[in-house]
């Protein structure tokens, strides 16, 4: 097992894999007690051998490592890339390029939905994989052989994997489709959104203008805390005392200090200035210029039966071409389609590029009466209809 923990043996191995056609990545990192996540290991593996990195490893530079994941003509591979992402954007400001994720590419190939790393390594490398070890605490050390076995199989299973479900899409050029979907996950936005838009993750009743304004302030103040003490967000306020002081919207330390949720033993000062601040902003925002929560629109009478319709052709058409039905349409974009006026079609992915070719196209020709469902023993068949 190759453990790097210098900044000259990690040089060498990254240099090693400079010319390879792909590198498998994964981290294991810890997030506790932390905002921003704190890397313990980076996995790597190439086409011969794999390594572990130690990014906590005394006077190691990690410049090799970031410059072997960005360096473009290397495919980076992952599994469920996104968590794995975001600590390089916030380490380096870039997102690796280009990168591979398998999760969706298994969705792509019909493994299902979201599917996970050890049901993808159980059905293409035909092995098991060992998560005893799944809740290490990955900043201690020494870590043990087993522990550290178990993080380095993270990538060596991985290049099975990708290599198998490369062939697997050849065939039906279904790489474009994987290529689509790593659209959000090479967005900065993505692992750093604005804190403005903090409010919409927490779940609230209602929807007065002027209460929304100061929550947003609020989720706001509280993003930035969190992100410069770098501290989980909940140790600067609760989802609850949020909603609590924007519902009362106080003006001065004392109504504050009354606010249920803050409790008999009060705010630090600096804190509790803050949230005046905050709550005032939100106040003097013009009601004009307050976000506004659109409730959803009730679907029109009628609509039910054609949304079970369509669910059954969504089941039917991935089944048929082997693809995860999240990965083609969501019950919110077949109630867009079925609630759209006759001849007019909605505004969907689901009716683009190859959503609509695989489901998109059938959906309309369903709800248009020129296409019907009809059952034959225990499988669905669709039945073209004359106008």
């Amino acid at each position: 097992m190759i453990i790097l923990k210098d900044t000259e043996s990690l040089a060498q191995f990254c240099d090693s894999l400079t010319g390879a056609d792909f590198v498998t990545v994964d981290t294991e990192f810890m997030r506790e007690r932390t905002y921003w996540p704190e890397l313990c290991l980076v996995q790597l593996g190439g086409p011969d051998e794999a390594a572990i990195v130690d990014p906590l490893a005394k006077g190691i530079d990690l410049s090799p490592l970031f410059k072997l994941v960005n360096d473009e003509p290397v495919l980076k591979v992952f599994h469920a890339a996104r968590q794995d992402l975001e600590i390089f954007h916030h380490l380096t400001g870039k997102i690796p390029t280009p990168i591979f994720d398998t999760q969706v590419a298994g969705m792509v190939c019909g493994f299902g939905e979201s599917v996970g790393y050890e049901t993808l390594v159980a059905k293409l490398v035909k092995t098991s994989v060992d998560k005893s070890m799944r809740f290490t605490d990955w900043s201690r050390r020494p870590l043990s052989e087993k522990q550290l076995q178990y993080a380095l199989s993270d990538v060596t299973h991985l290049r099975v994997a990708y290599e198998k479900l490369a062939l697997k899409m050849k065939p039906t050029n279904r790489h474009q489709w994987v290529e689509d979907e790593m659209a959000i996950l090479n967005s900065p936005n993505t692992y750093l959104p604005p804190p403005e838009d903090a409010w919409r993750r927490i779940k609230f009743r209602g929807n007065r203008p002027r209460f929304i304004c100061v929550l947003r302030e609020l989720a706001a103040l509280r993003e930035r805390m969190a992100r410069e003490r770098n501290v989980p967000r909940n140790r600067i306020m609760r989802d609850d005392m949020i909603l609590d002081i924007a519902a009362r919207a106080p003006e001065t330390a004392d109504a504050l200090a009354q606010t249920r949720s803050v409790g008999r033993s009060g705010l630090p000062a600096a804190l509790t200035s803050a949230i005046l601040e905050a709550v005032a902003r939100g106040k003097a925002i013009p009601e004009a210029d307050c976000p506004v929560v659109e409730k959803k629109a009730p679907l029109p009478h009628g609509t039910g039966p054609l949304m079970d319709l369509l669910k059954v052709l969504l089941k039917m058409k991935c089944e048929e071409n082997g693809v995860a039905q999240k990965l083609v349409a969501s019950s919110a974009e077949l109630e867009k389609i079925a609630a759209a006026p006759v001849g007019k079609e909605p505004d969907s992915r689901v009716l683009t590029g190859w959503r609509r070719e695989l489901f998109g196209e059938d959906a309309l020709q369903l709800k248009t009466g020129r296409l019907a469902l009809s059952a034959k023993g225990s499988a669905i068949q669709i039945i073209p209809l004359q106008d």
